[in-house]
């Protein structure tokens, strides 16, 4: 059995990501610092739980891996922005050292899960692809730049280097987003009856499922080195190029209650359409479209199976971490707190 490393794996993509490799019959070393909870991965005969950051991960966490996804990031514009130091060093610099050490060690294959965000704004009209000039606009799209162009350059005859830049991404995950476009607005939908939408609606957005874009990294643990080594990869559908407006129009009128949309915050300058022609040319397709995201959202939600806490939103729950370990620190001694 191959062994795939996964960074990253307790975050909202990786705990996705790692049933489905498991499923498809590969062994799973899973790191990640774990904010969101250890027992979101359950258990698993083939699944070996690091504790790690990757800052600091050691060279022996690559022994006997065939392959790494580097999931690992602070992920989204709003913590790259509160903490753009850290954003730095684990979106960029991690990752890159990841990749230096896994061909040190004998890694066959290096998947580098970047953003759709480095494409900005774009003029009315444009359609961009992996060949366009990129637009990084916030310190979370700009460390993915740096680490795309760091790990690129690590690719050889015996080190195939993938770079994937997926869409906004929506679905429901065991690590719940509600910070996400689609997951938010239904969300919001089915709490209140007031689907929030950013200002002004007119943006356009590329959007991809949890589980595409998961099957997609799965997809190309497997695809022809010859066409994808050394290459970037979008990752999502035209049918999933949606304007926000349209889309929180999509989303209203896929579930089954009355939902108002109402508007909040300043007109968001980013806006890019994204083409995906290149992954799909290797046979790879989207399966989902924000319609069935939404409905399978509102089940879960009216099924009790999530719903909305401090963990769901990202930066607030880097926050309130943040905060504990200051309390926490302030009022410990001898390593407890009343029990020592």
């Amino acid at each position: 059995m191959e062994r795939v490393l996964v960074t990253g794996a307790g975050g909202y993509i990786g705990t996705t990501l790692v049933p489905m490799l498991l499923e498809q019959g590969y062994k799973v070393r899973a790191l990640d610092r774990y904010f969101f909870g250890r027992d979101l991965l359950g258990q698993h005969d083939d699944l070996e739980i690091v504790k790690e950051d990757s800052r600091r991960m050691p060279a022996e966490v690559l022994s006997g891996v065939d392959y790494v996804i580097d999931l690992v990031a602070l992920s989204n514009d709003p913590s790259g922005e509160c903490f753009q130091q850290a954003t730095w060093e684990i979106n960029h610099e991690s990752r890159v050292r990841t990749a230096r050490l896994a061909k040190q060690m004998g890694v066959k294959r290096y998947i580098l899960p970047s953003s759709c965000s480095l494409y900005g704004w774009q003029a009315d009209g444009v359609i961009v692809n992996e060949e366009s000039p990129t637009n990084p606009l916030t310190t979370y799209a700009k460390a993915n730049q740096k680490a795309e162009n760091g790990a690129i350059e690590l690719a050889d005859k015996t080190f195939c280097v993938i770079v994937i830049r997926q869409a906004t991404v929506y679905g429901y995950s065991p690590r719940m987003r509600f910070d996400l476009a689609i997951n938010g607005m239904t969300y919001g939908a089915w709490k209140t009856g007031k689907l929030p939408l950013l200002r002004d609606g007119t943006q356009w957005r590329p959007m991809v499922h949890v589980r595409d874009t998961s099957g997609a990294m799965c997809f190309l643990l497997r695809a022809d080195t010859a066409r994808v080594n050394g290459q970037v990869f979008n990752i999502g559908s035209e049918a999933n190029n949606y304007q926000l407006l349209p889309l929180a129009e999509l989303v209203r009128d896929a579930l089954p209650v009355d939902v108002k949309i109402e508007w909040y915050g300043d007109p968001d300058n980013r806006s890019y359409r994204v083409a995906f022609d290149k992954i799909e040319s290797l046979g790879w397709r989207a399966k989902y479209t924000a319609r069935e995201g939404a409905l399978e959202l509102y089940d879960a939600l009216e099924a009790g199976r999530t719903d909305k806490t401090l963990r769901t939103i990202t930066l607030q729950w880097y926050q309130e971490l943040v905060n504990w370990h200051k309390i926490i620190r302030e009022v410990e001694m001898y390593g407890g707190i009343v029990d020592l």
